[in-house]
């Protein structure tokens, strides 16, 4: 799907290394303007360059424009490996991140229209996901999209990092 110059297709194996440093790169941007406190580690740093990876468990897009790799999202299906959705038979969504140039250009959207139009294919209840305490930019756009707090989703790996829930519940699905 493209609009306005980006195409939207799911990510291949020759978009591994580009999905992997924009990841790093979009969160160490983000917590060095918004939370400078956080540390990424070289193991955390690891773990968004494992794209492919990834894609052997989870659903990964990615947005383009003019052939560079802008934007990307991952969904882990119901029941997959690796998952951290705490409701049964529901999806679980991370990894959202658009370059620096491209946000606000509707790139999130496309991401985040996409991830969700396939959860619902799949017939999941809804969608999990997980936000980083403190991150009210990302927190304030999931929750535009219709999320809500669901606390008994967190996860707690303090000292190092509290993960805050958030769910979109989803019609169920009519097969006539």
């Amino acid at each position: 799907m493209a609009v306005d110059g980006y195409t939207l297709r799911r990510a291949e194996p020759r978009d591994d290394a580009a999905v992997g440093e924009l990841l790093v790169q979009s969160f160490l941007e983000q917590y060095a303007r918004k939370m400078p406190e956080v540390v990424v580690s070289e193991e955390r740093k690891d773990e968004l360059r494992a794209t492919a990876g990834k894609r052997a468990v989870a659903r990964v897009w990615v947005v383009e424009r003019r052939g560079e790799v802008v934007g990307t999202v991952a969904m882990w299906p119901p029941g997959a490996p690796g998952s951290e959705a705490w409701i049964s038979g529901a999806v679980d969504l991370r990894h959202l991140a658009v370059h620096a140039k491209h946000r606000g250009a509707g790139v999130s959207s496309l991401l985040l229209d996409a991830a969700e139009a396939w959860a619902r294919e799949l017939g999941a209840p809804a969608v999990c996901l997980h936000v980083r305490r403190g991150a009210a930019g990302v927190r304030g756009l999931y929750l535009k999209r219709g999320y809500q707090r669901r606390a008994e989703g967190d996860l707690d790996f303090l000292p190092e990092v509290f993960l805050e829930a958030f769910a979109l519940a989803l019609p169920p699905v009519r097969r006539d």
